[in-house]
């Protein structure tokens, strides 16, 4: 579930940290800058594990901050396919099961993964496995523990793009500056439940 991903940047210390350690100053920076945010091909960075190399630093003209070329190694959250993790339900909506680890809530259990035959209660906005041929309906509440396992990884770069630059009509209306802001996940696991062993604890826990 978790890795040590080894990385290289050029780590600015600001004048005011020149008090401390340079290790200590750049872990903090590294932390602040890294800490809880998803890079692309690589996971959810969690903390600094340590620092590799280190190499001479220099100041830049107009600058009065340290800049320090740092090659460290990075905890990072990055299951591997078909690692079985154990979670919270979210919520549900018609498109799946959406999962939090507590750090982590971009986990998706589309419909078609989960255990079937499962079905969609609007009203109640809760998926239900209809076992046994829909003898037991076995609800998949909000709040509830579920094993699950890992069926895909899937990175969005979120980068912000430039504005297009096209030629447009002298009668063409101005763009919609809310078009093209959807919201991307950078990091989105695909999950499944639909095998045995899988699925609410509880529904184990009930069926043995």
């Amino acid at each position: 579930m978790f890795v040590l991903a080894k990385l290289q940047d050029v780590v600015r210390i600001p004048p005011w940290q020149f008090n401390k350690p340079l290790t200590e100053a750049i872990t903090e920076e590294l932390n602040r800058k890294l800490s809880n945010r998803v890079l692309y091909s690589v996971g959810l960075c969690i903390a600094l594990h340590d620092i590799v190399k280190l190499e001479e630093s220099f100041i830049l003209p107009g600058d009065g901050a340290s800049h320090s070329r740092t090659t460290f190694r990075y905890v990072v959250f990055r299951p591997y396919v078909d690692e079985v993790l154990t979670g919270r339900i979210k919520s549900c909506s018609s498109d799946g099961v959406q999962v939090s680890l507590g750090f982590f809530d971009d986990i998706l259990i589309p419909p078609s993964a989960l255990q079937q035959p499962a079905r969609f209660d609007e009203a109640e906005q809760v998926w239900i496995w209809e076992y046994e041929d829909g003898k037991h309906s076995l609800f998949m509440d909000p709040g509830e523990e579920v094993r699950f396992r890992v069926a895909a990884e899937t990175f969005t770069d979120t980068t912000p793009a430039g504005p297009e630059l096209s030629p447009a009509e002298p009668s063409a209306p101005p763009a919609d500056p809310a078009a093209g802001q959807q919201r991307h996940t950078p990091y989105l696991i695909t999950a499944t439940v639909n095998e045995p062993g899988l699925g609410l604890l509880s529904w184990w826990a009930n069926l043995s």
